[in-house]
């Protein structure tokens, strides 16, 4: 049985067992994990026992294969214990799980922290002939890598110092999501009808998408009311993350945190300017679907919780998991016989967490170790937005999955900047298959209407995101506070511009930003922009190019983190150092636009 928003949040223990994941191919159980925790410092000791000896090659490929595997074991376990707390926040378990292997996480960063600054002490010309030695060829591109650092790296104990504050400067994100996930409820809400209706963190975006607009009105109220009672806590919690990242650029030699944040992945800044000037010379066209919005809805004003209410204003069609399933395999068909067998083994194989429960987290992930399958979190309720979400997770764990089988561990990690390419190219190969033959212009608009909700959400309010991330941080950086009055008029001013003069702007509106997790991992959203921008071209290709286009993206799937992101992009085809792949992408929402416009015409609305 699936959730719907009719239905009440059921506990863990009354969902199917066939629709959770099935996390003993990772550890067998709890005792299991227990075991490898307590395994685990002696394991951490041994590594940082190389300290003061990386003074030759031999000695450094020995360390380097030993924290290697560290790493490997920390993942499993911090994968685990992170998944057992998703399951339900509430779980006292789960929670020292998840706090324990945080802690012992913190501790091998410190323990390890000397070795680079200890590699970077040697002269340059010792470092670049180490690149050269046999020995050390499967670490080529790492200590490349590593070179570019030095004028970053710190000495030895002061990055065990800064390494040592781990715990402490990741405190203001766990208070957020403890916040969000845990200790916030929400009222009740009624609908159209008077009746109560259920409103929590997992079903809002569900009841935002109601046909019933009185619903609508009243849990967004409810919502943000709900924010607001917190909303200085919020504040102090983000403004704890601004500094920190500040302090560590500045600490770092960087100019800024946004420039330290970008140049791990040797992302130039130009990339996230250019992302923000296409889109903003293409706001007319967000402008223009906003104005078709009002329209299809009929209504006088449009407002914040009209924005993702279906366009024709009836409620979609609704999918079991058993459809959602098959739909995904025929969208993913085009990336060959290979790709697919896999889709289908992961779906035998309990890869996915299916449905919401209580205390259950939020939205969904897709997450795994080298040592382990794939794991998707999944909170579905049934909705083409749901099984759009499942493509998009499982593009993630595909392209996990491609590169844990061609790539050694160091290099099948894949860096942020691609993470979102995989997914949208799923999500967008989805859509296209729906669209394909279909001719009724009631149903093709609902799935253009998707579509065009795609590009809104990962284009045109991720570089919305983006821009309040890079203005809050300069805010600071300049020496302004960022207490909620600040950040609340920052985050008005970019709605009122992304969403243009159409928009009634209700009080919550200035509200949203608090709800947003992905703020405590600084300059991540502007990927998800530049992401789908990239996955447009992708799926363009894999579509309508034929074979050796797809052969190209399935060889961009499967380098992992073995070069430069951009690199990677280019070897797929798409160049993300001019701002062509957001324009084209643009271009593409316009010509979607144009079709939804057509649809309506038919419909005579």
């Amino acid at each position: 049985m699936s959730q719907t928003e009719t239905q009440p949040l059921r506990e863990r223990s009354q969902i199917d067992r066939q629709d959770t994941w099935d996390l003993s191919r990772l550890f067998a159980d709890d005792a299991a994990w227990e075991q490898a925790l307590t395994a685990l410092p002696a394991r951490v000791d041994a590594v940082g026992a190389y300290a003061g000896r990386l003074k030759d090659a031999g000695t450094i490929r020995a360390y380097l294969d030993a924290a290697t595997d560290l790493s490997r074991a920390l993942s499993d376990l911090y994968c685990y214990a992170s998944m057992r707390h998703s399951e339900d926040t509430r779980d006292e378990t789960a929670q020292s799980m998840y706090a324990r292997i945080g802690a012992q996480c913190a501790r091998a960063a410190a323990a390890l922290s000397f070795a680079e600054p200890e590699i970077l002490a040697l002269p340059e010309d010792t470092l670049r002939a180490l690149t050269e030695e046999s020995c050390l060829e499967p670490y080529r591109f790492t200590l490349e890598a590593l070179l570019r650092q030095k004028p970053h790296t710190l000495t030895a104990g002061e990055e065990k110092l800064l390494a040592s504050f781990g715990e402490a400067l990741g405190a203001p994100s766990d208070i957020a999501e403890a916040l969000r996930d845990a200790d916030m409820t929400f009222a009740p809400v009624r609908d159209g009808q008077g009746r109560e209706v259920e409103l929590n963190g997992a079903n809002y975006i569900l009841l935002q998408t109601s046909p019933d607009r009185t619903l609508r009105k009243n849990s967004f109220a409810a919502y943000y009311a709900a924010f607001r009672g917190h909303i200085h806590t919020f504040a102090s919690a983000y403004a704890g993350a601004v500094k920190a990242a500040a302090a560590e650029a500045a600490v770092r030699g960087y100019p800024s945190s946004r420039a330290m944040a970008m140049a791990g992945e040797n992302i130039p800044e130009a990339v996230y300017d250019n992302l923000v000037g296409a889109v903003r010379a293409h706001l007319p066209e967000m402008y223009r679907y906003l104005d078709l919005r009002k329209r299809l809805l009929g209504v006088e004003e449009l407002h914040y919780y009209d924005v993702y209410a279906p366009l024709t204003g009836q409620s979609p069609a609704r999918y079991t998991y058993d459809q959602a399933k098959r739909m995904v395999l025929a969208a993913v068909a085009p990336l060959g016989e290979d790709y697919c067998a896999q889709v289908r083994q992961g779906f035998e194989r309990r890869w996915v967490d299916v449905y919401p429960n209580k205390g259950k987290s939020g939205g969904a992930y897709s997450t795994g170790t080298y040592d382990s399958e794939p794991y998707i979190l999944t909170n579905f309720t049934g909705t083409l937005d749901s099984v759009s979400t499942l493509a998009h997770e499982m593009g993630h764990s595909m392209h996990s999955w491609l590169a844990n089988h061609a790539q050694p561990p160091q290099y099948a990690g894949y860096t942020l900047f691609v993470a979102e390419v995989a997914s949208t190219v799923n999500e967008n190969l989805m859509i296209e298959q729906l669209l394909k033959g279909e001719t009724d212009p009631a149903a093709r608009l609902v799935l253009l209407n998707q579509y065009l909700e795609n590009f809104k959400g990962t284009v045109f309010r991720q570089t919305m995101f983006a821009e309040f991330e890079r203005d809050a941080h300069a805010m600071y950086e300049r020496g302004e506070a960022l207490g909620p009055g600040a950040l609340n008029a920052l985050y008005r001013r970019l709605v009122r511009d992304y969403f243009g003069p159409g928009l009634v702007l209700d009080g919550e509106v200035e509200l949203e930003w608090a709800r947003i997790p992905h703020f405590y991992r600084p300059f991540y959203v502007y990927k998800y922009a530049t992401g789908y921008s990239a996955a447009v071209a992708l799926s363009e290709a894999v579509l309508h190019q034929g074979g050796g286009a797809t052969k190209r993206y399935l060889e961009f799937l499967s380098m992992g983190g073995s070069a430069w992101p951009l690199d990677e992009l280019r070897h797929a085809g798409v160049d993300l150092l001019t701002p062509q792949p957001v324009n084209a992408a643009l271009q593409k929402f316009a010509r979607l636009l144009d079709d939804a416009e057509r649809c309506a015409q038919k419909l005579g609305l």
